[in-house]
Formats: C-alpha cells, structure tokens, sequence
C-alpha cells in the first residue's frame, strides 16, 4: 500500500476566458501522507479548488498525473472512489425533512447499510439532533451533516473544501473538532482553508501553493519552525523618531500597537544600537517567531491575483497586504471557461 493519500506529479489546468488561457494549475507536486489532517492552502486563485476537483474526476487534468491511495486518476477512480468522500460545493439536503431521514435516503441511494445513519449521526455529534429538520439547523451543523453523509460508506479518505465558510465561531469549533477526531481515528483529511489559525490547531501536515505552484509542504512545526525569528516587537517612548531612523537602515516594519513590529532582522541587538545612537532607548525588544499565517502570507505575497510580487516590496513601512452532494452521487459541475479558486 502506498504510504501516500494523495500524489500528485507536475499537475497542469488552464482556462478559456475572455482574456485568453490562464493557468489555474502549474506543475503542483503535491503528497498527502495517511492518516491525520492535512490543511491545502493558498490565496484565493491558486488553484486548491481546481487541484481537488481534478482529484474527483469532476475536471480534466491537461498534463501531469495524479493517484490517489497509489491508484492513478481518473483512469483507476473506479477503483477508489469508494474510500473517498468529498464536499466540494454547498451540500444540498430536503430543507423539510429531519437530518436522519436525508441521510436514510443518500444510504439507499448509494448502498450503504442503513445502521451507519445512527453511526454517522453520533460521529459528528448529531446523535440528539438527527429527527429535527434541516432547515433548523445552523449553519455549522448543516455543515456537519454534510460531513456525515460523506462518512456513510466509511471512506478513509475526506476532502474538504474550505468548510468552515460563513460559520461563526463556534459553527467553526464544531468542524474543527470534527475534523481532528477524524484523523485522530486514522482516516486522511484534506482540508482547503483560508483561515489559519483554525488550520494550524487541526492539521498535522499542510502544503501550501500559490498560482497553482508548490511554495511549501511538511509536518506544520516543520514549515513554521524553518524560519524561526521573523519579526522583533520594538516598544519605545517615541515610535515616530524610532520610525525615522529604522528607515533610514532599510528596515521593515509596521505598527504594533504602541510599539513597532521590525522584520528582516536576524540579530535583535541590531535594533538596540540603532536606536541607542540616536538617543532612543528601548524598553521592550520582544522577538517574535512565525505562526503558521506569518508564514502563509510571507509564502503567498503576491501570489494570488491581481498582487504585486515580493520583488515589487521596498524598505521603510512595511506594506505587506493585508459542496456538492456527497461523493457516492454523479456530480454535474464544470469550469470551463470559469476562474479559477
């Protein structure tokens, strides 16, 4: 068996607009291993949704290969389809029927013993809400459901596209919980996200892309540990005369509340003599190290659409900028012709 969930090797996708072909994939390497959760990251137009829909057989792929559990895509996605389950798109259920009863239904319909319904409900914590009706339930367990129903044929791999959108917090605790105690029980999860934080408190291992390339991948203390101290808080009685003369050396930096956040320094004492020459005296040098979003916005600046690449960066102020049904049912859906996400 092969030790990876997903593998894919120079992976390539363009589409048709107005303006001509664009890439929406580019040569993206990417290698899921089993077991846990794995966060897909990118900005918005780097492919993530693309990359999983080629990996359902719901898009072409034009050059490169792709196998899933060692199984090449799509020509083998017979074969596998049955240990995956997916939610690519806003699921859809009978708004007037109970949770319990839309998951009966999509059981028969694609041959999953109907005592997984009780299974699944109690998994995702919906034991005690499977007879309400869907149409009262939040959004965060709507969103549960979903992922119960992709559970019925007890896949051992789940892909998730960015689940947690338009959740409040506690719709998206909810997911996060899930989704860890799904990995937790050995099965793969892949889960596109844009929201950080929650990525780096569920995942154990992430690849991150940007304009359909590979920018980095690893266990996610790896990837944040490579870069160690990335920014030094600076606190002194006057931030504007300390911005001066951090400009002048060609240091970045930012705000940070009543101190400035320095980047690019790798020895902190630097920043004490700087200032100490010009008569300002430093009463916090906290130095700081990369959280998982640091590093996805360091990784990322200027590869989504529209953004000025990091070359196009200069000195001073820094100026960083700021589902489907279930798989087991055919899914009609195409890009052609569409953007990219």
């Amino acid at each position: 068996m092969s030790e990876l969930a997903i593998e894919t090797t120079a992976l390539r996708r363009t589409y048709r607009g107005r303006g001509g072909a664009r890439v929406g994939v580019e040569g993206l390497d990417l290698r899921v291993p089993q077991g846990g959760v794995h966060g897909f990251l990118g900005p918005n137009g780097s492919g993530k949704t693309t990359t999983i829909r080629m990996l359902l057989g719901l898009v072409r792929a034009e050059s490169g290969s792709m196998r899933i559990f060692g199984q090449e895509i799509p020509a083998r996605l017979p074969d596998v389809i049955g240990r995956v389950g997916a939610i690519v798109e806003s699921p859809k259920f009978f708004p007037t029927f109970s949770g319990r009863r839309n998951l009966e239904l999509l059981a028969g319909a694609i041959g999953a013993p109907r005592a997984r319904v009780g299974e699944v409900l109690e998994s995702t914590g919906l034991a005690d809400r499977g007879r309400d009706r869907y149409k009262g339930y939040s959004l965060g367990m709507k969103q549960r459901l979903a992922i119960a129903a992709t559970l019925l044929k007890s896949p051992d791999l789940l892909i998730f596209d960015e689940p947690t959108n338009g959740l409040d917090p506690a719709g998206i605790r909810e997911i996060r919980e899930t989704m860890r105690r799904l990995g937790e029980e050995g099965r793969t999860v892949l889960v596109s996200s844009h929201i950080l934080a929650e990525v780096e408190q569920v995942a154990d291992t992430v690849s991150i892309i940007g304009r359909g390339r590979l920018l980095a991948e690893g266990r996610v203390n790896d990837v944040i540990g490579e870069r160690g101290i990335t920014a030094v808080r600076v606190g002194v009685p006057d931030p504007a005369a300390a911005a001066a003369v951090l400009t002048a050396a060609g240091l970045r930096f930012r705000p940070d509340g009543p101190a400035l956040r320095v980047r690019g320094v790798e020895d902190p004492a630097r920043i004490t003599e700087l200032l100490a020459r010009a008569g300002i005296y430093v009463r916090e040098l906290t130095p700081l190290r990369a959280d998982l979003e640091q590093v996805f916005l360091d990784l990322t600046t200027g590869e989504g659409p529209g953004q000025t690449p990091p070359g196009g960066r200069h000195a001073g102020a820094d100026r960083s900028p700021p589902a489907a049904p279930p798989l087991g049912e055919p899914v009609p859906a195409t890009v052609e012709g569409g953007e990219p996400r």
